[in-house]
């Protein structure tokens, strides 16, 4: 018999975490009706300043079926939370989990750059990347190299030895969601390897706060300046009262003395 279903979740807490946000995420979209050009990520949107949407995209699901698909493959990949003794765990997880969040967008806007500006592909301006997919891969490439003997299990039907899931799988939700983003996959997956191989390392707690600080923090100013949404209270106004003075020298008689006028200063709003 299988763990119950509570105890796996109390393995696996910043998994069961990420599923229940976009999950819930999923579910608000529906509801509302929100599409791809709403919180997807493209070239596009991102020339116009809609840089949030490296973050929207990544934790929005419009299809069930991508849904689902994802966060079953999360599910099995919890298993990083629970190696601790490899050098992974909760931290680690954590930690490269928001790198693998920031990286895979930002690459996967520099691919489309790449195939718009030099192959002339203006094709690739339009599509648009939105699913927790890259993250996923990026997470079955890690396992990949760090722990090959293991399976993913996906749907609780399908097994798949974990050292070819990560191509197995860009071939499989490419074919069962068209509409997914090839390379908002393979970005992941590039991503993932440059981790699992040590190209990108040295996250602690203190990079990932920072990292996540920033993130916070482009993300607002992001939106404010984007128009998407009233965020009028991000603005703070600053007011100086300096009193900058100006020097004129004048000759009454036969000495000379130095005239001081103050004029004002006036501060500027920063965002």
């Amino acid at each position: 018999m299988g763990k119950p279903l509570v105890y796996e979740i109390l393995q696996k807490p910043a998994t069961s975490c990420i599923i229940a946000i976009c999950s819930t995420i999923w579910f608000f979209i529906q509801k509302k009706n929100v599409g791809y050009g709403n919180v997807g990520l493209s070239y596009e949107t991102a020339a116009e300043g809609h840089h949030w949407r490296v973050i929207t995209s990544a934790f929005s699901h419009i299809s069930v079926i991508h849904l689902v698909f994802n966060m079953s493959a999360l599910w099995s990949l919890g298993a990083i939370e629970q190696l601790g003794q490899m050098g992974l765990g909760v931290e680690f997880y954590l930690h490269y989990t928001l790198v693998l969040v920031i990286l895979s967008g930002l690459l996967v806007l520099g691919i489309y750059h790449v195939l718009i500006q030099r192959f002339k592909l203006d094709y690739f301006r339009r599509v648009t990347a939105v699913g927790y997919s890259a993250v996923v891969f990026g997470w079955m490439t890690i396992l990949a190299v760090k722990q090959p003997s293991s399976k993913l299990n996906l749907f609780g039907v399908l097994s798949l030895p974990i050292s070819f899931a990560p191509f197995e799988s860009l071939v499989f939700t490419s074919i069962i969601v068209p509409q997914a983003s090839f390379l908002g996959h393979l970005s992941g997956i590039i991503v993932g390897y440059s981790i699992a191989w040590g190209l990108i390392q040295g996250m602690n707690n203190y990079w990932a706060i920072s990292m996540l600080g920033w993130t916070i923090l482009v993300f607002a100013l992001s939106l404010k300046h984007s128009g998407a949404f009233d965020l009028r209270f991000i603005e703070i106004e600053v007011v100086q009262d300096l009193s900058l003075p100006t020097v004129s020298p004048v000759a009454p008689g036969n000495g000379r003395t130095l005239q001081m006028d103050a004029l004002p200063l006036l501060g500027a709003d920063i965002l």
